[in-house]
């Protein structure tokens, strides 16, 4: 009844996918708008050391190789914006059939009116 967000990398993101979990799993990749833009946002921080960022950097390129692996994909240029899509796709992925378990009583309840207006 609730959603639990993970920050992970993709190994992380298939463990969950083959877990138990994986019926109830939505995987979302955040991409820069590039390279650059990245580097820059890791160094604009103050957090790390050129050696980190170098690192970090290196890591992303293994990262980002496997976007293909996840439901969906957002290019992370205005943050408003990919805050406002990410919203919408949680909002979207609550509507499917599967993830609302009262449908099939509702769906019944109309039939039986159906039944005995007749």
């Amino acid at each position: 009844g609730c959603d639990v967000l993970f920050d992970i990398d993709w190994q992380g993101a298939q463990q969950i996918r083959n877990s138990a979990l994986k019926d109830n799993v939505l995987s979302i990749f955040l991409l820069p708008p590039s390279i650059a833009e990245l580097a820059n946002r890791l160094r604009s921080r103050g957090q790390d050391d050129a050696t980190t960022i170098a690192r970090r950097m290196q890591k992303s390129w293994d990262e980002i190789s496997h976007w293909d692996a996840y439901d969906y994909v957002l290019i992370n240029d205005d943050l408003d914006r990919t805050e406002a899509k990410l919203k919408t796709i949680v909002s979207a992925e609550r509507l499917r059939r599967e993830q609302q378990p009262d449908l099939v009583g509702h769906v019944r309840a109309l039939h039986r009116e159906f039944e005995e207006m007749t």
